[in-house]
């Protein structure tokens, strides 16, 4: 099957020809789950009784629960290394499949340039939501102090300069994409389904934002399909026992750094890293809820990029607004100049000759 995307089709002698130089051509494209668990109930199942449609009689009857879900996409003359996607709190794949206020998604202009697409949905979140967990879900008023929390500003006024998309309508979309997290609360789920998900489709480059980092770093200290990882403003870092640096404290309750053993931490730094972050993230102790929240992870990433150095790595921390590239939230994908952050992307991998 072959899909042409953002182009023209001109009917011609019952043939279509592209007038597009730029369309997208997707050869193969489908989801599926990895992971998971299947549970039996103890007893006989009885397929003559009935006790209601959502009050069944569960002896003997099974679930398949807590895996995770994968949209992918291989675009024609598809380079050799695929991507994995993966998202952070509150989020599910559709933090790369599309952006709040309808550009093209940061994995789609990733197929523009030839790498296969794997979006996951983490066990517990969006299409991932048939969960083993006895959970409630509270409906929580948040959404101005995640505007805060990721830095798209102040509530309620924008950052000056900000890359984000500013109408009352991509606000909308932006935070009903939100979803919560019914899974198990375990981390190892996780772990387990970017693994699984690695050596199903071979080498990879492993992409991850915030929350979705430490699953991330420990899939890719554990795989070898994983041939390097991409961290968008990551939550959390790991070090090797008896390297962990002190705590940086902060107004959101600070960071810590996350002990592994010394040969796993030796497993991840054989892979090139490297790591970005936005704007609107200060040196010194503030008050804002999103400066002091990112300030104590860029301060905390520098130290793990020294560590994994010192240990033979190759890892890279880009602060974008160092190099010119001013206006990022925390959700650099969905930022007006995603398509600047594909470009730069694509220029490590070619450093790394990972095309």
């Amino acid at each position: 099957m072959t899909i042409f995307a953002g182009a023209t089709l001109i009917s011609c002698t019952n043939k279509h020809t592209i007038s597009d130089e730029h369309h997208l051509v997707i050869e193969r494209q489908g989801s599926f789950t990895v992971g998971g668990q299947h549970i039996k109930r103890e007893g006989i199942y009885d397929g003559k009784t009935f006790t209601g449609f959502f009050t069944p009689n569960e002896a003997g009857q099974t679930m398949h629960v807590d895996h995770a879900y994968v949209d992918y996409q291989i675009p024609a003359n598809a380079r050799s290394h695929s991507i994995i996607y993966v998202h952070g709190y509150g989020g599910s794949g559709m933090t790369w499949t599309s952006t709040p206020d309808g550009r093209e998604g940061f994995a789609t202009l990733m197929l523009r340039k030839g790498y296969p697409s794997y979006v996951m949905d983490l066990p517990g979140r969006g299409r991932a939501g048939k969960t083993s967990a006895e959970t409630t879900v509270k409906p929580q008023a948040n959404e101005q102090f995640w505007f805060d929390i990721w830095r798209i500003g102040e509530w309620p006024n924008y950052n000056e300069g900000v890359q984000f998309p500013t109408d009352s309508a991509a606000f909308s979309q932006f935070f009903r994409a939100m979803t919560p997290n019914i899974g198990t609360g375990n981390p190892a789920n996780d772990v387990a389904t970017i693994g699984l998900l690695a050596e199903r489709i071979g080498a990879n480059i492993l992409v991850t934002h915030s929350a979705g980092s430490l699953p991330g770093w420990l899939a890719a200290a554990n795989s070898d399909q994983i041939k390097a990882v991409v961290a968008y403003e990551p939550g959390a870092y790991l070090f090797p026992e008896g390297e962990i640096p002190e705590p940086i404290e902060g107004l959101t309750g600070g960071t810590r750094g996350i002990p592994v053993s010394v040969d796993d931490f030796k497993k991840l730094v054989k892979k090139p890293i490297v790591i970005y972050f936005g704007d609107y993230i200060p040196e010194e102790v503030t008050h804002q809820l999103g400066g002091e929240n990112w300030r104590v992870r860029l301060q905390m990433g520098r130290k793990f990029v020294e560590a994994v150095n010192r240990h033979g790595g190759k890892a890279t921390l880009v602060e974008l607004p160092q190099i010119g590239i001013k206006g990022n939230t925390h959700f650099l994908m969905s930022d007006l100049n995603n398509n600047d952050l594909v470009d730069l992307l694509v220029r490590w991998f070619e450093e790394n000759r990972l095309n």
